[in-house]
Formats: C-alpha cells, sequence, structure tokens
C-alpha cells in the first residue's frame, strides 16, 4: 500500500497577512503639525499676555532692554534695516528663482505664501489681541507687539526661499537660515521692541499658517507615501511643549539682568527649535504642481500602445 503524504491544513489554511504597522498620511502630519503649532501660539498669548506674572516678567525684561544701551551693539542692524524694503526684495528674489526655474505657478504659490501669515499676524496684533494694562510708565512695555512683525517677517522670508528652491535643498536652507531668524528674534528682544514671548508667537503663527497651507496642498496633490505615527503625535505635542518649558526658565531668573540674557538666549533657540520642528513636515512636500504631475507619472505611467 503506497501512502500519499500530504500537507492538507497548510495547503487550506489561509496565509496569515502580514502585521501593519499603524500609520498616517503626510497631510495627517501637516495638520497636526499646524494644529500643535496654533496651540502652542495660543498657549503663548495667554501665559505671557493675558497673566499678570508672565507680563511682570517680561517687563522687567523690556526696562533691562531700554537700559542696556551700547552693551547689545551687535543688534543695531536691525535697526538700521527697513522691513519695507527687505520684504520687497525677498519678493522680487523670488520671482527671479521662478524664472530662472521656469516654475512660475511655484512663484505665485510662494509669494502666497510669504504674504499669507505676515497679513494674519497684523490682523491679529491690531483687531483681535489685546496686552492689558499693567501701570508700567515704559511706553513699549504697555502697547501690544504679539506677535513680533520683525519674527514674523523673518520666519516668513525663511520658508518663502526654501520652498521656491529645489526641494533636494530645504532642509538645508531650513537650517541654515534657521541662525538668522534666532538672530532677528533676539536681536528684536535685545532692543527693547519685542517681548520673548513676540517673537515665539511670531515663528509659530508662521509655522502654523504655512503647515496648513503645505496641508491642503498634499491633500490635492497625494503621492501615496505614508508615515509612521510619531511624526503626527511630535507634530501636535513638541511645539505647546516650548512654550511653559521657555516660561518656567524665564521665571526662574531673580534679577533684572538675569531676565535680560535669559529672554535672548531664549529668543534665540525657541526660533530654532521652531525652524526644526517646521523642517521635518515640510521636507517632502511638493509645493510645485509639475513636480507633482512627474511624481504621478512615474508612479502610475501611462500604457504604450502598438500599433
Amino acid at each position: 500500500m503506497a501512502v500519499i503524504l500530504t500537507d492538507a491544513p497548510s495547503a487550506t489554511r489561509p496565509a496569515r497577512p502580514a502585521p501593519v504597522p499603524r500609520a498616517a498620511s503626510r497631510t495627517a502630519v501637516l495638520a497636526a503639525s499646524a494644529a500643535g503649532f496654533a496651540l502652542a501660539f495660543v498657549a503663548a498669548y495667554l501665559l505671557f499676555v493675558r497673566t499678570e506674572a508672565g507680563r511682570g516678567v517680561e517687563n522687567g525684561v523690556v526696562r533691562s532692554a531700554q537700559s542696556a544701551g551700547t552693551t547689545v551693539d551687535w543688534a543695531a542692524p536691525l535697526r538700521e534695516a527697513d522691513l519695507v524694503v527687505v520684504l520687497g526684495g525677498v519678493a522680487v528674489l523670488i520671482v527671479a528663482i521662478s524664472v530662472v526655474r521656469r516654475r512660475l505657478a511655484l512663484g505665485v504659490m510662494t509669494l502666497v505664501l510669504l504674504a499669507a501669515p505676515l497679513v494674519v499676524a497684523q490682523l491679529l496684533k491690531l483687531y483681535v489681541l489685546d496686552r492689558p494694562g499693567t501701570g508700567d510708565r515704559l511706553g513699549v512695555a504697555g502697547h501690544n507687539s504679539f506677535p513680533s512683525g520683525h519674527a514674523s517677517a523673518a520666519m516668513a522670508v525663511l520658508v518663502a526661499l526654501a520652498i521656491v528652491l529645489p526641494r533636494r535643498f530645504r532642509r538645508a536652507a531650513l537650517v541654515t537660515g534657521g541662525f538668522g531668524v534666532a538672530w532677528v528674534s533676539a536681536a528684536a528682544v535685545a532692543l527693547g521692541w519685542h517681548r520673548l514671548s513676540d517673537t515665539v508667537g511670531g515663528g509659530l503663527l508662521v509655522a502654523a499658517v504655512t503647515c496648513a497651507g503645505a496641508a491642503v496642498v498634499s491633500a490635492r496633490r497625494p503621492d501615496g507615501d505614508r508615515v509612521p505615527l510619531v511624526p503626527v503625535l511630535t507634530g501636535f505635542l513638541a511645539p505647546p511643549a516650548l512654550v511653559p518649558a521657555g516660561y518656567a526658565v524665564l521665571a526662574t531668573a531673580t534679577s533684572g539682568a538675569a531676565q535680560f540674557v535669559a529672554a535672548l538666549v531664549l529668543a534665540a533657540l525657541s526660533s530654532m527649535a521652531v525652524v526644526l520642528l517646521l523642517a521635518g513636515p515640510l521636507r517632502r512636500v511638493a509645493f510645485d504642481p509639475a513636480e507633482s504631475r512627474v511624481r504621478r507619472l512615474r508612479r502610475h505611467p501611462v500604457p504604450r500602445t502598438h500599433p
């Protein structure tokens, strides 16, 4: 008698599907980052502007800045810069780069992303956000300066230039330019123009508007990529963590001089941190419509028809 050995159980048993890691689309990462930056912006306003303790700490920094005199000569170039002229020059540069690259649609989108957060910042400062009076006789300490127009402009310029350049240079442009944004933020505090929260708020607002715009672009031009859930949580939770951390450090300074130095350092570090948190979500976003079409063709090539 011949015995036929078969592996019936394995033949009839369905194969187990491979475990699929939890993931989310790039659009979800951008949306979470936009929400995280916006939440941090609101937290900075409530903590530093709407509380008496926050106003008291920052007014001490303003008084120290106004009495610093010649000790902040390194910030003098910011005093001489004309913000309108700088923004106009950057707009011309963006148009020139887009023309050279033959990416006019990208240039138009970049100009929109440059102007949108600056318009939002001015509208919020003038018509929505207010600063309760503290009885301080210093004019700078009494008027509303949240968010900082200089810090917002510096961040918006950096983001716009990083977007209009070829995408392979985007991360390097953001990281390198982040040092410039950090200098502008620290210089604005050193000159007594703005408080720490003003500069942090300006950077956070630009980051929130940029990520929201990038999420719209990503949703309309999906590329099929999937990313782990960790970037989603990081984008939402990391920006709000910057605000209480900065407040805790500034509040522990016991003297006016210590508060002044702490505010300068925190303004620079916070601006750089916002740039780095923004660089991740923006790294692979295809803002250029032509680039998106090329990527779709590579993923789904049109079949050739033979006669």
